[in-house]
């Protein structure tokens, strides 16, 4: 990857919500960190994979990215352009080339418009020249490309299942020939076999559009299928990242770990005998987040110098973790240390 030109550069970038609240007019004014200076890469063809428990910040992170939330400090480069400075004509005029794919299928689906209106809205948006019979037949080639049937265009997304209407938005997300799609959680709220239908989907497409995604997801399994590099996330901020293999093989920030033993293992025997490391207590308020290193609270190996100093990401391209009790970062994996019960969880 180091030898493309990354699409979309993120640097130090910083979301913050006003908290409302009674308060006194000498009051400091108290602020949600949403995103504490997180940067990162994406270049073209590559799924960058975003993991984290549910308050992490991964979805407003998504949004911050295509200036779909407020950003409150650092940048976002696309093509070199920076989106915060970019006039409203500017970015929408950009617009077209970076996508979004969201969680909840049904609720981002206006219900009084067909699914032919739906998929052909960002034509008309874009390409106002196109005639009707050419807006037409691009929808019914975008559908035969996401496993619709072109005689279902009239119908309303009341009349498909879930996993149609995910089908029917990455549709909408794809009319328009992307360059970027960020997937905020795409099949969180799908059965099993269809998320593997829609995680296979979106491989396909991408290979064949040569597309940029950056997917956010809960299961690890799904992110490890998808994604060429991963980063993980916690309480706003990344505590590890690197290319899937490396930091699934040998994750070395005790809060990857912890993820992944979670994992469940399709072999009884295994899942019995594999240790689970669970983490005490509960994710703290990103209001108030602890000093130092936001992970010691909980973090079975935390000592006094974790609660003082704050660690940053350290390593090279292929793996970096922000741990004060990593000294060296493993970026090579080494099979022979691997357990079977670890083999099961990531094959």
């Amino acid at each position: 990857m180091s030898q493309l030109e990354p699409i979309m550069q993120v640097t130090d970038l910083k979301v913050r919500f006003p908290v409302k609240e009674a308060r006194w007019p000498w009051q400091e004014r108290r602020w949600v960190k949403a995103v504490d200076g997180v940067s990162f890469d994406v270049y073209p063809g590559e799924t960058l994979g975003i993991v984290g428990e549910s308050g992490c910040g991964k979805s407003t992170l998504a949004r911050a990215v295509l200036r779909l939330a407020p950003v409150s400090g650092g940048r976002a480069l696309w093509l070199g352009k920076d989106l915060g400075q970019m006039s409203e004509q500017a970015l929408w005029q950009s617009r077209h080339q970076m996508q979004m794919i969201f969680q909840d299928p049904q609720a981002s689906l206006n219900p009084r418009m067909t699914v032919g209106d739906i998929i052909a809205e960002p034509l008309h948006t874009y390409h106002p020249e196109l005639s009707a019979d050419e807006v037409r037949q691009r929808v019914k080639e975008m559908m035969q490309k996401v496993g619709l049937l072109p005689n279902v265009i009239n119908r309303y997304p009341h009349e498909f299942s879930g996993g149609q209407c995910q089908r029917i938005g990455i549709a909408r997300a794809l009319i328009l020939k992307p360059r970027l799609v960020v997937c905020d959680e795409p099949v969180s709220a799908l059965d099993v076999s269809i998320q593997a239908q829609v995680v296979n989907l979106l491989k396909q497409v991408q290979q064949e559009m040569n597309l940029a995604l950056v997917f956010i997801a809960h299961d690890l399994s799904v992110v490890k299928h998808i994604s060429d590099r991963v980063m993980v996330m916690y309480l706003g901020r990344v505590v590890e990242t690197g290319l899937t293999d490396h930091l699934y093989d040998q994750p070395q920030h005790p809060y990857t770990r912890a993820l992944l033993s979670a994992v469940p293992v399709p072999d009884p025997k295994k899942e019995r005998e594999k240790q689970i490391e669970l983490l005490p207590g509960d994710l703290p308020s990103p209001i108030d987040p602890p000093a130092g290193c936001a992970f010691h609270t909980r973090c079975p190996q935390a000592t006094e110098e974790c609660s003082q100093k704050r660690p940053e990401l350290q390593g090279d391209e292929h793996h970096q973790v922000a741990c004060l009790k990593v000294t060296t970062v493993t970026s090579e994996p080494n099979k022979e240390e691997v357990t079977d019960a670890e083999t099961a969880v990531l094959n």
